[in-house]
């Protein structure tokens, strides 16, 4: 469990970053990661389950979640960032920024070893808190299932 749910901002600074799950709008999140290149067609359970095994930070505008992303960790060594984004009416105003800084700030996220992710086109973005390309990519390795999405079992129903 989190220790805390809430990020304060700057008082000039609209948005909000809480890990308050009770706040978080699952029909939007399920909405954007459905049509988005890393999760397309990704069923409501599937979403639903991400959210409950994960640290989970979403993004608010006047009550509004506006953004997300998760943090799929054990707390101890390693962490992945995953499902970032924000609306596109909410882009290019440091939103994605308060995000990435809330994830690793956060107080259960100190002293891993590794924060690893996957962005097609963010590189930029996570450039600026120090992310860099795999230093021997040749030590990873991936089992991947593109089209898992699209068959009927998408895991198992909870």
């Amino acid at each position: 469990m989190p220790l805390r749910d809430h990020v304060p901002m700057k008082a000039s600074n609209p948005y909000e970053i809480s890990t308050d799950r009770s706040r978080f709008d699952v029909d939007q999140i399920h909405r954007f990661l459905s049509s988005c290149y890393w999760a397309t067609n990704i069923p409501r359970r599937v979403v639903e389950r991400s959210i409950e095994h994960s640290l989970c930070f979403g993004a608010f505008c006047g009550g509004q979640q506006i953004g997300f992303a998760r943090a799929i960790t054990d707390y101890a060594t390693f962490a992945y960032l995953a499902d970032v984004f924000v609306v596109t009416e909410h882009r290019g105003r440091g939103v994605a920024q308060q995000l990435i800084r809330a994830i690793l700030d956060h107080p259960d996220l100190q002293g891993l070893r590794r924060i690893l992710l996957a962005t097609e086109d963010a590189h930029g973005l996570y450039a600026r808190f120090g992310f860099q390309p795999l230093s021997h990519p040749e030590h990873f390795l991936t089992l991947h299932f593109p089209d898992v999405y699209r068959s009927a079992d998408a895991g198992p129903a909870q």
